[in-house]
């Protein structure tokens, strides 16, 4: 039972990272209906934004003090969104009109250019780099069980963000145009919705929300380098069409889900080196038996 709870508090901690970023890909999907697999790549943007700024404000409030890590998240996110926007505006609205399958590969190759161009010297580099500790590290323990203050803080966070993103979309009148726009972005655009601006304001928040798991992530990883987005943004996008993408409680269903699939998979000798090819195997299954995922809605499509 001991290590039953214990896979449980890790696979949520691990879960509540995906369903941060699987929230970015289903609001951009919600809205535009294809992937940006660049998004992947902001979070690691917004990792390094952290890891050159974090020392910076340290320097104002402190050492690893609260506000000071409060400054950086909202810095990197403002950082991040800015990115986001300015890739919908540079590499993707000049393609919209254009078939599916060309915005995918523009996605790819965009999210190809941001790695290498990082993993230049002059840039950022390929040499991994130690990520400052920007809260104290604390381990709460309960008998054998352990858990990590950055889990708590990663799952409260997750929850508090779902519940603003919830509101934003349900409660707002940009939420309201954001549902319009995702409905029938024609129909909004003759109803007087700016469909430019509501589609780069959902760039730039998915962008913030990836700036945020960045930064938790890169609290639980040692290091940092260019790549490291690539594994959990591959999981995320599962997590998203595991849940039902384009659907936002589906989205962090999806990423608890395959986080906790993740912890128990990787406490079991023998099966921890096939994590990915499990997800992975459950992508494949969600196609084939219920391709809107698990709270997703199936549509029919007129030709």
């Amino acid at each position: 039972m001991d290590w039953l709870f214990q896979q449980t508090i890790n696979g949520l901690g691990l879960g509540a990272i995906y369903a941060l970023i699987a929230l970015g890909y289903t609001m951009v999907y919600g809205v535009l209906r294809f992937i940006n697999f660049a998004h992947s790549d902001v979070l690691m943007l917004g990792a390094f934004s952290a890891y050159y700024i974090a020392p910076k404000i340290e320097k104002m409030c402190g050492n690893q003090s609260v506000l000071g890590c409060i400054m950086v998240s909202i810095i990197v996110a403002a950082i991040c969104a800015c990115i986001g926007m300015t890739i919908e505006r540079l590499a993707y609205r000049p393609l919209r009109n254009r078939p599916k399958l060309t915005v995918l590969i523009t996605a790819i190759g965009v999210s190809l250019l941001i790695q290498y161009t990082a993993q230049n010297e002059k840039v950022i580099g390929a040499t991994q780099l130690p990520f400052p500790q920007l809260l104290p590290e604390k381990a709460f323990q309960f008998g054998k069980i352990v858990i990590s203050s950055n889990d708590v803080l990663t799952i409260c966070v997750t929850i508090v963000l779902l519940i603003v993103m919830w509101f934003i979309v349900q409660k707002t009148r940009v939420g309201t145009a954001m549902r319009a726009v995702s409905f029938n972005q024609q129909a909004a655009l003759l109803m007087g919705v700016p469909v430019n601006r509501i589609i780069s304001f959902t760039f730039g928040l998915g962008s913030a929300l990836a700036a945020i798991a960045g930064i938790l992530y890169a609290m639980k990883s040692p290091s940092i380098e260019p790549l490291m987005g690539t594994q959990p943004g591959l999981k995320a996008f599962i997590a998203a069409v595991l849940g039902g993408i384009g659907n936002l409680p589906g989205a962090v269903l999806g990423g608890v889900l395959l986080g906790m699939l993740d912890a128990f998979a990787g406490g079991i000798p023998g099966l921890s080196s096939y994590r990915d090819a499990i997800a992975f195997g459950i992508l494949i299954l969600i196609l084939l038996l219920k391709p809107a995922g698990l709270l997703g809605r199936s549509t029919i499509e007129k030709v």
